[in-house]
């Protein structure tokens, strides 16, 4: 079952294509989410096609962007040069920690009157009015 997940499925791990890749694929780092990031070494005949250095991640879970912490996606994008694994970086004190997306699942974000929401909407007050052509 195995064989045909990594077939069909681009979503859950890595795919047969990603595989291949990884023969060539030199290891980067980890992130603290258990991503995986690989690069082609800058090998003009292997990176023709991209006409850069080759990036990607195996993402520990389902692939979402958006699970990729901001020094990794400034790496995977080519806006730095240096992989967050070579740097040492210390977050400021106001930032918070990464969290990835949750739209979509059961950690999603519902305002109080959203149809989704578990909370209990306020009751109306009688203080709207209605607009018409006449006032």
């Amino acid at each position: 079952m195995s064989v045909l997940t990594d077939i069909f499925t681009w979503w859950n791990g890595s795919t047969i294509g990603t595989r291949f890749a990884l023969r060539d694929g030199e290891f980067v780092g980890e992130d603290e989410f258990g991503n995986r990031y690989y690069r082609l070494p800058n090998d003009p005949e292997k990176n023709a096609a991209f006409g850069t250095e080759r990036r990607w991640v195996i993402y520990a879970g389902y692939a979402e962007a958006s699970a990729i912490p901001a020094g990794w996606h400034g790496w995977m994008h080519h806006t730095v040069n240096a992989p967050p694994a070579n740097e040492n970086y210390e977050p400021r004190e106001w930032e918070k920690p990464h969290r990835e997306n949750r739209t979509g699942t059961v950690d999603a974000y519902r305002p109080k009157g959203s149809a989704l929401s578990t909370r209990q909407r306020p009751a109306a007050t009688g203080d709207y009015k209605a607009w018409s052509p006449a006032d």
